[in-house]
């Protein structure tokens, strides 16, 4: 490794504080979230200890010290036939982009996930957000569907990109 690539590791409540930063610069700037309001350090805690509690991973990349991207993966949806199914979410802070940190936290989260016995992983993306598609198609991920004008953000309808990756074949328990 690099003496400027980033090491992942689970994160831990005192991450928090990086992840709702890194997290508020996409609200702010970009369609990445189509939350149009700023989380707070409070609520990302609340789900920080919902994942965790649930054996759901919560990874931060660091480097020199300082947290430059998270990801995550937890519920695709509540109903009990989802079980097998999750959904994954990262962000990159923005001073971090292009230097590989958002491969090598998808890379990390796909291992989890199948590591804990989750059978597909889906990405819900917005159309307007390339490098996240790419990067999902890069790590597996093919692009199943495509939602038009359900999100709206910045005063214009979003399309929604649904991405899947299957991470086994093997039958119900």
């Amino acid at each position: 490794m690099s003496e400027d690539a980033a090491t992942l590791r689970p994160a831990t409540p005192h991450d928090v504080a990086s992840i709702v930063d890194i997290y508020n610069q996409s609200v702010a700037v970009n369609t990445a979230s189509w939350d149009t309001a700023a989380q707070t350090v409070a609520e990302r805690l609340a789900w920080f200890e919902a994942r965790t509690k649930a054996g759901q991973a919560v990874v931060v990349a660091e480097l020199h010290g300082r947290v430059i991207g998270w990801g995550s993966w937890g519920p695709f949806r509540a109903k009990d036939g989802y079980r097998m199914t999750m959904e994954d979410t990262l962000y990159v802070d923005d001073s971090a982009r292009g230097l590989g940190v958002g491969s090598q936290l998808l890379a990390a989260l796909i291992d989890s996930a199948r590591d804990a016995g989750v059978h597909a992983l889906i990405a819900a993306v917005s159309h307007e957000n390339d490098a996240s598609i790419a990067l999902h198609k890069k790590h597996g991920f093919t692009q199943v569907g495509r939602l038009p004008q359900v999100g709206a953000k910045f005063a214009r309808w979003l399309d929604l990109v649904l991405l899947q990756r299957t991470l086994d074949d093997r039958p119900l328990p």
